[in-house]
C-alpha cells in the first residue's frame, strides 16, 4: 500500500474494543490517543502530548485546530508504517464536527497522507456516529481499507469464558450478562455463579447489589447515547419490548402514543444498536423488534420497576417475588434466540444445508381463526423460477417439557405454508427444549427423518 491508510473499528460499550487496540499499539510499535470529552482546544493540547510521548519529540508549534494536527501527525509516520489510533474518535466530531472532512482532505490526492506511512485507526462506541462515518455522502466514505465491529462473545464463548460447564446455567447467565467480556471481571469482580444452585445468590449479590458496577450498567448504557434526548420515552420503549410488545402498534400502546410518534425513537434505538428490527419472514413488511443488549431487557423486564427497593438492598425479596418474571420474560425469549443463533451455525444434518436466510415468522391459520409463532425459520436461498424452499420450522420452550403437540402444531404451519406456495417437501420439523421432551415426542422423532429434537446439551455442544 502506498500512502496511508485508514480502517474504523466500532462496536458497543464494554466489548474490549480499547483493550485490544492498546494491545495492538504495544504489539506493532504504534500510536495510540484515547480522546475525552473536551473541547476542541484541550483535545489538541491533549493530542500533541500524545504525540510527543510516541516521537519523542517535541511539538514546537501549538496546533490552532485540526487542519494543523492532522497533517503533523501523518508527517511524523513517513517511515513508521504501523498503526495510529484514535479511540473515542466522536468525542472529538462532538467539539469539531469538520474533523472527518480534514481527514479526508489529507488522505486524497495531494494530502499529506500520501507521503505517510500511517495505518489510521478510527475507534468508538457511539454507533451512531461511527455507522454514519462512512455511509452516504460522508467524507469518509469509499477511503477505508477495513471496517471492523467488535461483536459480543456468541453464547458458546460466553460460557467458556465465564467457565460454566453447566447449560441450563449458562443460558440463564447469559440471559443477563450476555456475551460483554466487562460484565465477567470488571463489573462483578470475578464474581461468577458456581453451580446452577447458585444462581439465585449470584444475581442477589451482583446485579443487583447496589454496590457493584453492574447494577446501574443498564442505565448507563442508555444515557451515554448523546442521540436520546427523552429518557423517559425511550425507557418507556425498552420496557414495552422487554415485556414482550415487540410490533410497532404493540410498542405505541404499550406507551401511549400513536405508531407515526415511536418512529423515531425507535430508529434511533436503532442506530444506536440498542435494538434491532427483525423481519417476519411469512409477512412481507411486518417486523418484531429485539432488544440486543441482555442486561438492558433484564434492566427494564426485573430492576426498573423495584428500583426504589433495590436501592436499599431488598435484592432478596424483590428477587423472590420476580424470579418467574425473569423466567417467562427474559429467559424464554432469550432462549429462543440462542436456538436461532444455533440453526445459523448450521450445524452438520441439522437441516441439509445450511440456512440463507433465518429468523422468525407468523403463520396465519384463517381455518382455526388463530396464528402460529414459529420461533425458528431456516430458508434456502431463492431459485429463480422456483418456490422458495424451507429449510425449516422450529419452536422452542424454555420451561415446558415439550410434547406431540408442539410437533402437530409445526406440521399444522407446514402445510399451511405449502398451501400458500412454499416448497415445504424436505421442511425439518425442530423441537428445541430447555426442559426435555416427552417419550411420545421422543418416539415420533425416532420414526420420522424429517424430526430433529434439539436439547439444551446440544445447544452447548455437550455430548
Amino acid at each position: 500500500m502506498t500512502g496511508a491508510g485508514l480502517g474504523v473499528v466500532s462496536g458497543r460499550r464494554r466489548q474490549g474494543k480499547s483493550f485490544l487496540l492498546q494491545a495492538l499499539a504495544e504489539a506493532a510499535g504504534g500510536m495510540y490517543f484515547a480522546a475525552t470529552e473536551a473541547t476542541e482546544a484541550e483535545s489538541l493540547r491533549l493530542f500533541a502530548e500524545a504525540i510527543t510521548r510516541f516521537t519523542r519529540e517535541v511539538v514546537e508549534i501549538p496546533f490552532r485546530d485540526w487542519n494543523d494536527a492532522i497533517p503533523y501527525v501523518l508527517r511524523a509516520f513517513r517511515d513508521r508504517p504501523v498503526p495510529l489510533i484514535i479511540d473515542e474518535f466522536p468525542f472529538l466530531i462532538r467539539a469539531s464536527p469538520a474533523l472527518p472532512s480534514i481527514i479526508q482532505r489529507e488522505l486524497g490526492p495531494g494530502g499529506s497522507g500520501r507521503e505517510s506511512a500511517a495505518r489510521l485507526i478510527l475507534c468508538g462506541s457511539a454507533m451512531s456516529v461511527m455507522g454514519g462515518l462512512l455511509s452516504g455522502q460522508a467524507p469518509l466514505r469509499g477511503r477505508a481499507g477495513l471496517e471492523l465491529v467488535v461483536q459480543p462473545f456468541r453464547y458458546r464463548q460466553a460460557a467458556e469464558f465465564w467457565g460454566i460447564t453447566d447449560p441450563r446455567l449458562a443460558v440463564m447467565v447469559n440471559a443477563i450478562a450476555g456475551g460483554t467480556p466487562a460484565y465477567r471481571y470488571e463489573f462483578t469482580q470475578g464474581d461468577a455463579p458456581s453451580e446452577l444452585a447458585d444462581f439465585d445468590s449470584w444475581v442477589v449479590r451482583t446485579v443487583l447489589n447496589p454496590q457493584k458496577p453492574l447494577f446501574r450498567e443498564a442505565r448507563y448504557l442508555l444515557a451515554e447515547e448523546r442521540d436520546i434526548r427523552d429518557p423517559a420515552l425511550y425507557h418507556s420503549v425498552l420496557a414495552a419490548i422487554a415485556s414482550g410488545n415487540s410490533t410497532n402498534g404493540g410498542i405505541a400502546g404499550y406507551v401511549g402514543r400513536k405508531s407515526d410518534q415511536i418512529t423515531h425513537p425507535l430508529n434511533v434505538l436503532e442506530d444506536c444498536a440498542l435494538i434491532t428490527r427483525e423481519p417476519d419472514l411469512f409477512r412481507s413488511g411486518r417486523a418484531r423488534y429485539r432488544i440486543v443488549e441482555p442486561l438492558i431487557t433484564f434492566y427494564e423486564a426485573i430492576m426498573r420497576k423495584r428500583w426504589a427497593e433495590l436501592e436499599i438492598h431488598r435484592a432478596e425479596t424483590v428477587w423472590r417475588s420476580v424470579r418467574q418474571t425473569f423466567l417467562a420474560q427474559v429467559v424464554g425469549p432469550h432462549f429462543e434466540g440462542l436456538c436461532r443463533d444455533f440453526a445459523l451455525d448450521g450445524e452438520d444434518g441439522l437441516f441439509g444445508e445450511f440456512p440463507a436466510e433465518l429468523g422468525s415468522g407468523v403463520v396465519a391459520d384463517p381455518a382455526n381463526r388463530t396464528q402460529i409463532e414459529v420461533d425458528v425459520v431456516a430458508l434456502a436461498a431463492q431459485e429463480p423460477g422456483r418456490p422458495r424452499r424451507i429449510l425449516s420450522l422450529g419452536e422452542a420452550k424454555w420451561g415446558d417439557v415439550m410434547g406431540r403437540h408442539h410437533l402437530e402444531r409445526l406440521a399444522r404451519a407446514r402445510t399451511l405454508l405449502e398451501q400458500k406456495g412454499y416448497d415445504t417437501r424436505g421442511t425439518v420439523l425442530a423441537c428445541y427444549g430447555g426442559a426435555g421432551f416427552s417419550p411420545e415426542l421422543r418416539a415420533a422423532a425416532g420414526d420420522d427423518d424429517h424430526v430433529r429434537l434439539v436439547g439444551i446439551d446440544r445447544l452447548y455442544g455437550v455430548s
